[in-house]
């Protein structure tokens, strides 16, 4: 009987230790280092989408249209001769547009309007990996005005064909920052970094170098500027012991 009250008294003993330590943990709760790293790297774009259109103008419909085939055979001729493949032209569908007069009494009453012909309109996309050369013929595409054809051209858009590698890059990069980050705010508390609790990726930004563009919660992606920079933030939490 002695021995097992002597147990029974240990076992008691034992309980609230254990029982205090525990109580001592859940008040004092493990701490927590939030950091936010950023991933950062410029490139060059390598592929090239520019985009033009003509149009031609009659009272009749076929007249009209065999204009416009002339002038897209010109610009067809235009552009092979200046280095473009003839397989990279991609002419769309044509547009058709009736054109009307408005017309208006002496006293500014609306009379109706009258059909005054149509409006024909064809469109010309190139995309290409030739970048510079593309660029170089955007600019001097007015050149077929000297051929009596309006060619109407648009600003080229610069895409980068190794988008994700890059993007896989950035957040190795980003992580890395958050991680050396989070080891020196832990130094400077005299404390240890623990286990990485989470991970959160921010908004992958893509903008013009030396732009100024403004960063959006959507994220940016700049298509007008050949040179630009890739970012993106990385969000981390690890445990400090």
């Amino acid at each position: 009987m002695k021995t097992n009250a002597i147990i029974f008294s240990l076992a008691i003993v034992a309980s609230a230790i254990i029982f205090g330590y525990a109580v001592i943990n859940r008040n004092n709760p493990q701490g927590t280092i939030n950091v936010t790293g950023l991933g950062e790297q410029n490139f060059t774009s390598d592929l090239i989408v520019w985009e033009g259109n003509f149009t031609r103008e009659s009272s009749n419909i076929q007249s009209a249209y065999a204009n416009l085939e002339k002038d897209r055979a010109s610009v067809t001729a235009y552009l092979v001769s200046k280095g473009i493949p003839e397989e990279q032209l991609v002419f769309n569908a044509v547009t058709t547009n009736p054109q009307y007069q408005q017309n208006y009494s002496n006293d500014g009453r609306y009379m109706g309007q009258t059909f005054t012909g149509y409006q024909l309109n064809q469109s010309l996309v190139i995309e290409s990996e030739e970048v510079e050369k593309v660029e170089k013929i955007s600019r001097e595409i007015t050149e077929l005005l000297n051929q009596g054809i309006a060619f109407y051209s648009q600003q080229p858009r610069y895409y980068y064909t190794e988008l994700e590698s890059l993007k896989l890059e950035m957040i190795a990069k980003a992580t890395e920052d958050a991680r050396i980050r989070a080891e020196r705010i832990a130094q400077n508390s005299n404390a240890n970094l623990g286990n990485l609790i989470s991970a959160n990726m921010g908004v992958f930004q893509i903008t013009g170098q030396n732009s100024g563009e403004d960063y959006s919660w959507g994220g940016v992606f700049n298509t007008s500027a050949k040179n630009k920079t890739a970012s993106i933030t990385m969000k981390l939490i690890f445990e400090v012991d």
